[in-house]
């Protein structure tokens, strides 16, 4: 997934990145620190922890992947912010033996919660890293996004399927061990103590859309992500969307 800042792949990390913008943002405002410190879980080769750091702050992100980590860095140093921009190689399961406890003013935690073993359980160790009053960033796989994605591209046992699974799984070929629906993701985020601060759907409709007509359509992509920044809060749309985001805050933080 390319740079969020470049409007091609801003129609699937547009909205997310404004919501963690303005956080990032609100947080500086209320801990009077122009620098935070934010945690990368699963950031991989700095989608977002590179803009993150462009805005100043200090971001450490924690992958398995040594080849994620290395394009990490080459890519930092392109951007000029490597001395802003920490790769430490791990996974939430083990994250505090890398990274210290109770350490950072943002935590993001995107694409991870699908693929460990205890959602619930990831959700509250990825929390344990925040300080007083800081902010998850939580982006995951949506049910609803899969199930129709599945039904439009003619498989509609796979997408019955996935609406019968537990985890979502619309077969034993499905490449994502779990996804999750709006309700399941703020309760897994209440359940590790944080209040829900925001909730958005994530490419509701950049998925769908053939790619030759955004390419060719002139102003077709800024017109998307308009529509897509507009249906993204409105919750009749959560249950479609790809991804889902959830902004978590724990008790305490300022008001958004």
């Amino acid at each position: 997934m390319p740079d969020p800042t470049r409007p091609r792949a801003s129609l699937r990390t547009a909205v997310v990145w404004e919501v963690l913008k303005d956080a990032l943002d609100r947080r500086v405002k209320a801990t009077g620190r122009e620098s935070l410190d934010v945690l990368d879980t699963g950031g991989g080769s700095g989608n977002f922890a590179v803009p993150v750091a462009r805005l100043g702050h200090r971001v450490t992100v924690v992958d398995p992947s040594p080849n994620a980590l290395f394009a990490l860095e080459r890519r930092a140093a392109e951007a000029g912010v490597a001395d802003r921009v920490k790769g430490v190689q791990g996974d939430a399961h083990g994250l505090f033996d890398v990274v210290e406890r109770g350490g950072y003013d943002v935590v993001l935690c995107h694409g991870v919660l699908e693929y460990v073993d205890d959602p619930a359980d990831g959700v509250r160790n990825v929390v344990d890293a925040l300080r007083p009053e800081g902010v998850l960033s939580l982006l995951a796989a949506g049910l609803g996004g899969a199930v129709l994605a599945r039904a439009l591209a003619g498989h509609f046992k796979e997408a019955k399927q996935a609406l019968d699974d537990p985890d979502g799984r619309w077969g034993e070929g499905d490449p994502v061990p779990h996804r999750f629906t709006a309700d399941q993701l703020t309760a897994l985020v209440e359940g590790a103590g944080l209040r829900v601060g925001a909730v958005h759907g994530v490419r509701v409709f950049a998925d769908l859309v053939p790619g030759v007509l955004v390419d060719t359509e002139p102003g077709a992509v800024e017109a998307l992500l308009r529509l897509e920044a507009a249906a993204a809060e409105l919750p009749a749309f959560h249950s479609v969307a790809t991804q889902l985001h959830v902004l978590g805050e724990a008790q305490g933080a300022d008001e958004g």
